[in-house]
């Protein structure tokens, strides 16, 4: 036997219990005899002990001892196959295992195991069992020539298609299979012919003749057939049906893509062209995502918006739409009318899927989708069609239709399944983007109306302000900007913030802007305003220590917390350009120069709304014209991927060196330069430049305490009135400055001073030296005075009462747009 057999011999089940064993020395010699050795060759021990080895084998292997011993000495053992000669002569095929048996300081000796190949198991099978073994095997096996020709295949080969074994004989895969790929495994033989290396579990995936319009997967295992001399002579090969097991893996990369590139966004359309996307081309050639109207504005459908009556269509939005072939660009919904009793509202009205495995030409769905079947080529089979609807939490919010040309087999309830789990996935993402659609709706609507819209028009300061939330999800925060018209043409620039992010800040930044609005109306100095505004702020945390302890506090919900909310309050006059200012915890005001220079005002710090402690200081500067206040936030000074202050301020003032042709362009570079595309805190910045009015637009002049002066104040007042083309409204001007100079002169003392300004509206102004203010009353009929208020408050726009260190104003207001207001 040749030397090829040695391995495979060693590989082998050996019992030792069925063995003969011998023992040879150094020499080959048989020094020792067993029973065993007896009962196999028949020869007896007398006979047998000092025999050579080789004289008990057949003249071929008795020349191969020599081999077999080198081996012996330099291996250590051997085992091969071996032909003995019977005492009678016959030959007998054994197994035969070679190992050493020396002792310590003894002679070498060699152990021999002798095993009678007919009583291996399997060794005595014979051509009809091992024909009638693979021809019955479930497993397509096939035999190829070196030519890659058919020779022999067995019946389970033909259940993937090419015919019966005696049709193939002497032709070639692509002969059998035309529709296969065979070339590229004819590439895997002739690789395991040249090699001589198996190839085992080769994946190939195409469509076969027995179901041209199914794919299919198989895999393949190729051997090399060599001749007894070992030259190759074909290939032997398996086939598995392998097609569940792909399909199986193919719907899980479907959903694990799903998983991954679904609902990447909160965004309703973006999310239904991905469930678009990533259907095709891999399950349909046609997907189309049809949502309600409502959904796509975050609102929740109403049960009886759809109904299933043959007379009524539905429209639906069609938010998402992937033909193969086609990039998916989205380009905004459009309407898709689906007519009474479709399949599409019928899976509205009672949210199951429909299946049909070829499209019925009567049985139409929508006009866009009809107008992609129209288009497949005359003759073919009209495409298979399936409609899932898209539900989440109980509640129908539109369908998906899959479509399948004819070239792919139709769906079937494995797809369907599919189908449902991929849209079933969707629906929670399109759900989850109209809830948060719908409550940053919310959420903007209540940030746009806690924050200014537009700033009021006036002729104080030019304007412009940025604000950027740290929540960008909600676009909530809870820091504010404000400008507020005062008297006298002044107006009051605020900037401020409340502790926290998100909704809670937003509800009490508008209960604190809210109270800095109504405190501005009452024209109290900036220390002032800040003091009752800290009295506000402690009596809403009590309060809201009350409803704490009370009422249960919604989850997740970190309450409206107001105190430690920070402020800066500033006035700013246009006449003579003072400017006024408070701190509350706040940054002071930077200054940019009509030179472009920049300054940081020396403004007392005081300590944070509601925190307690020593009394607000105001500071008081006066601005050139042209100059620029720049308010903000602390969150303007944040550094680092960490929030830090930075006190130092220099990058603040490098940003506001920066030039910029508007205003508003300046502040949006500020903000660009200093604040990061995701900011760790709410920053808001409000800059105005300042304004000065001119002096033909101020009159002002001193009066005596002598009631004859009131004639010769109204005659002044019209000349000047006259002077500015206002002349229409010298009568109610007149009754006005009567009625206020008439007052100081009976009810004050000191000095007494008439100002008149022109700028948006004509402001009548009295000042005297009382400390006292008048109140509006309603007379009776018998009164013969107190109608003087009353007769200001009908004809003026508006009119109040401002305090100063030395006396009161009390002014009055008429609209110069509107004269009959």
């Amino acid at each position: 036997m040749g030397t090829h057999d040695e391995d495979g011999v060693a590989r082998r089940w050996f019992d030792v219990a069925d063995t003969a064993p011998l023992l040879l020395d150094a020499r080959g010699t048989v020094t020792s005899w067993t029973r065993e050795a007896e009962r196999l060759l028949g020869y007896p021990a007398a006979e047998a002990v000092g025999e050579d080895l080789a004289g008990l084998l057949a003249p071929g292997d008795a020349e191969r001892l020599p081999y077999v011993m080198d081996r012996c000495r330099r291996d250590g053992g051997w085992a091969g196959l071996l032909s003995a000669r019977r005492r009678d002569g016959r030959p007998v095929s054994v197994m035969a295992r070679i190992t050493s048996a020396d002792e310590p300081g003894g002679s070498a000796r060699r152990l021999v195991l002798l095993n009678e190949m007919a009583d291996a198991p399997g060794w005595d099978m014979s051509r009809a069992v091992l024909e009638q073994m693979i021809g019955g095997s479930p497993i397509g096996i096939a035999m190829v020539d070196a030519d890659l020709r058919f020779v022999w295949s067995n019946a389970a080969l033909t259940q993937f298609g090419g015919g019966p074994p005696e049709s193939r004989l002497g032709l070639r895969l692509a002969e059998v299979q035309p529709g296969l790929n065979s070339e590229a495994i004819e590439t895997q033989m002739r690789r395991v012919l040249a090699t001589g290396e198996p190839v085992l579990g080769y994946e190939l995936v195409g469509r076969v003749r027995a179901a041209p319009h199914r794919e299919t997967a198989h895999m393949l295992s190729f051997t090399r057939l060599d001749d007894e001399h070992g030259a190759p002579m074909g290939v032997y090969y398996t086939v598995v049906d392998m097609t569940d097991r792909h399909r199986a893996r193919q719907r899980l990369a479907l959903l694990d893509r799903a998983g991954r590139r679904i609902g990447r966004s909160l965004d309703i359309a973006r999310t239904a062209q991905e469930l678009a996307d990533v259907a095709v081309p891999g399950f349909a050639d046609l997907v189309t995502v049809d949502l309600l109207e409502p959904v796509l504005r975050g609102a929740e459908p109403s049960p009886g918006q759809v109904s299933d009556d043959a007379d009524d269509s539905v429209t639906l939005r069609r938010a998402g739409r992937r033909e193969t072939g086609d990039p998916g660009v989205a380009t905004g919904s459009r309407e898709v009318v689906h007519r009474g009793g479709s399949p599409a509202v019928r899976c509205l009205v009672g949210g199951r899927p429909w299946r049909v495995e070829r499209l019925d030409p009567l049985d139409p769905l929508d006009p866009l989708t009809e107008e992609w079947v129209a288009d497949l080529p005359a003759g073919s089979e009209p495409p298979s069609a399936l409609i899932v609807p898209v539900r989440a939490r109980g509640v129908t919010l539109g369908v998906t239709t899959f479509l399948r040309r004819h070239r792919h087999e139709p769906f079937g309830e494995d797809d369907l399944a599919l189908a449902e789990d991929l849209v079933s996935r969707a629906a929670v993402c399109v759900d989850n983007a109209r809830r948060y659609t719908r409550e940053r709706d919310a959420a903007l609507v209540l940030q746009r109306n806690l924050l200014p819209r537009r700033l009021p028009e006036q002729d104080a300061v030019e304007v412009a302000a940025c604000y950027r939330p740290a929540d960008e999800l909600t676009g909530l925060g809870g820091d504010w900007y404000d400008l507020i018209p005062l008297s006298g043409a002044r107006v009051a620039l605020v900037v401020g913030e409340v502790p926290g992010h998100g909704i809670d800040a937003a509800a009490a930044m508008g209960r604190v802007r809210t109270a800095v609005r109504t405190l501005a109306a009452l024209d109290l100095p900036p220390a002032e305003i800040l003091a009752h505004l800290d009295d506000l702020v402690t009596r809403m945390d009590d309060e809201e220590s009350v409803a704490a302890e009370t009422e249960p506090r919604e989850p997740r919900s970190g309450g409206a917390q107001t105190v430690g909310a920070a402020c800066v309050y500033v006035v700013y006059d246009p006449v003579d350009g003072r400017c006024v200012m408070a701190a509350a915890g706040h940054p002071a005001p930077a200054v940019v120069l009509p030179d472009g220079s920049v300054t940081f005002i020396e403004l007392p710090q005081g300590p944070p709304l509601g925190a307690g402690g020593p009394p607000f200081e105001a500071a008081e500067v006066t601005l050139p014209e042209g100059s620029t206040l720049a308010l903000h936030t602390d969150g303007l000074l944040a550094r680092g991927e960490r929030w830090a202050l930075d006190t130092d301020r220099e990058r603040l003032r490098q940003a506001l060196e920066q030039s910029a042709d508007t205003l508003e362009l300046r502040c949006g570079t500020v903000i660009d330069a200093l604040v990061p595309a995701r900011p760790y805190d709410d920053v808001a910045l409000l800059m105005a430049r300042t304004r000065r009015l001119s002096a033909e637009r101020v009159a002002d002049w001193e009066l005596p305490a002598d009631p004859a002066a009131v004639a010769e104040a109204r005659k002044t007042a019209s000349r000047r009135l006259a002077e500015w083309g206002l002349a229409e409204l010298s009568f109610t001007t007149e009754l006005v400055v009567s009625e206020l100079v008439t007052n100081a002169i009976r009810y004050a003392t000191g000095p007494i001073r008439l100002r008149l300004i022109r700028e948006r509206t004509l402001v009548c102004e009295v000042f005297d030296g009382g400390t006292t203010a008048p109140h509006l009353r309603h007379p009776r009929a018998t009164d013969e005075g107190g109608r003087g208020l009353l007769l200001v408050s009908q004809v003026t726009q508006r009119w109040g009462t401002r305090f100063l260190p030395e006396g009161k104003i009390i002014w009055a207001e008429q609209s110069l747009t509107d004269p009959d207001a």
